[in-house]
């Protein structure tokens, strides 16, 4: 039982590591909170940081959600994978590094599925990159992202644990998305620098 608590507050801990913060605060003088979005993930420091620094936040909240998830296996237990990537996730929003606020948990939760249900993980992947080639919104592509990944959870996985998480996932990345829903319908959401809608914007 202690290891089993040890385990689930160790991915609390891996996924409150903020890298977005420290980088920004650490090799550009900046905290990204207060800049652009003010959101700690990757978009923001892609856009406040530079593709760079960007990409590296990138793969270190991807990094952080798989290695949480692996966890179970390193200690040797048998506990649900999904469960205890879920710490990981609450880390990340609710990061004690920096007031219990954080981000909005794409990245990590992406991590965290890779380890859980690799071809998922790769098919919600290819869902992100061609909204984003068609759409130019990292919002859009988030939010479409998480509903395919609780469409197929349901209907194809019938996976319950996996279904339930995924949907209370994906009842929160909308939440938190919420004022760029109110961008997208006044027309007035940022775009990336590529994809159909920001080549229609030119």
């Amino acid at each position: 039982m202690e290891k089993t608590i040890m385990v689930f507050i160790l991915a609390y801990l891996i996924g409150s590591l903020v890298p977005g913060y420290w980088i920004g605060k650490l090799f550009f003088h900046k905290d990204i909170r207060t800049e652009g979005s003010g959101n700690i993930g990757t978009t923001n420091a892609f856009r406040i940081l530079g593709p760079v620094a960007g990409t590296v936040v990138l793969a270190a909240d991807i990094l952080k959600g798989a290695l949480a998830a692996m966890l179970p296996s390193f200690f040797g237990l048998n506990i649900n994978v999904m469960l205890v990537g879920l710490f990981a996730i609450l880390g990340h929003t609710f990061s004690f590094w920096i007031g219990f606020k954080g981000g909005k948990a794409v990245a990590t939760s992406a991590g965290v599925l890779s380890v859980y249900n690799g071809p998922l993980f790769w098919m919600v992947c290819a869902v992100f990159v061609s909204c984003l080639l068609l759409f130019s919104m990292v919002s859009v592509a988030s939010m479409v992202g998480f509903t395919f990944a609780t469409i197929m959870s349901v209907f194809y996985y019938h996976d319950l644990v996996l279904s339930i998480i995924a949907i209370v996932l994906t009842i929160f990345v909308f939440y938190r998305h919420r004022q760029n829903i109110g961008r997208i319908l006044s027309g007035k959401e940022s775009t990336i620098p590529f994809g159909l809608v920001y080549w229609l914007k030119k």
